[in-house]
């Protein structure tokens, strides 16, 4: 089973940011109260990374026990190490690299010139072998959190709409070619992976987002749309903003 969809609107981006920001601090803490650690799916893009500057820039981060979060990737850009268009680069200097974090917990997918060369697929493989190998049961962990940003074709992740990811039922992790936005090549979690999260974050905003969000929350296939697919089994969240709620 997964949760039916909730939305929250907030004004615009910069508050999108800080309360979503809010929300990620409150969940860490409550799920280290709960059972001593956590575990976080990041996102990239402009709004994923500014939820991740607004984390740092709140007096609430030193609630959490940082060195006891276990934080994973939804997707990646397979570049090389460091490429400023990764996500990880992105979330280390937007939030990582301040932190006291236990580097062993940071779960990043390889670069393209990493051990496995530019094989995307082998990077895929052990990624899948990596979350098997943390899951309680099942291929992949239970996250607490799963934040994902929405493209404006609808995409979430590196799922496109009518792509071979889309269609993906068994493998968690696959490899993404020819994705209409560069780069071209990607390593992503499919739609069965982030299901198997507690809860699911869908975080976007602007305009250009307004239909394919009134799509996703109208009805439409997860092969049309891929955001209409990203659930979580206890909540599934929306957080946008005014402009990218202006079709619901």
């Amino acid at each position: 089973m997964t949760a039916a969809p909730q939305v929250v609107v907030l004004a615009n981006s910069d508050l999108l940011a800080a309360a979503t920001a809010a929300r990620l601090i409150t969940s860490v803490i409550d799920a280290q109260a709960a059972k001593g650690t956590a575990s976080v799916v990041l996102t990239g893009g402009r709004t994923g990374t500014a939820v991740l500057a607004q984390v740092l820039a709140s007096p609430a981060k030193d609630a959490v026990n940082w060195s006891q979060v276990d934080f994973y990737w939804g997707d990646e850009r397979f570049l090389p190490a460091g490429d400023p268009e990764r996500n990880e680069t992105q979330a280390r200097e937007a939030l990582l690299d301040h932190l006291p974090i236990d580097s062993a917990r940071v779960y990043a997918m390889e670069p393209s010139d990493g051990k496995f060369g530019d094989d995307p697929d082998a990077a895929a493989v052990a990624y899948a072998e990596l979350l098997a190998s943390k899951a309680e049961d099942g291929q992949v962990p239970t996250f607490d959190v799963c934040l994902l940003g929405v493209g404006e074709e609808g995409h979430t992740a590196s799922i496109f709409p009518e792509s071979p990811a889309v269609y993906e039922t068994e493998r968690t992790v696959v490899a993404v070619r020819d994705c209409p936005k560069p780069p071209p090549t990607r390593v992503s979690l499919t739609l069965p992976a982030i299901r198997q999260a507690s809860e699911v974050w869908l975080l976007t905003g602007g305009e250009a987002k307004a239909d394919p969000i009134a799509m996703a929350l109208g009805g439409a296939t997860e092969v049309e749309i891929p955001a209409a697919g990203a659930r979580g089994r206890q909540r599934t969240l929306w957080l946008l903003d005014k402009a990218a709620a202006a079709k619901l």
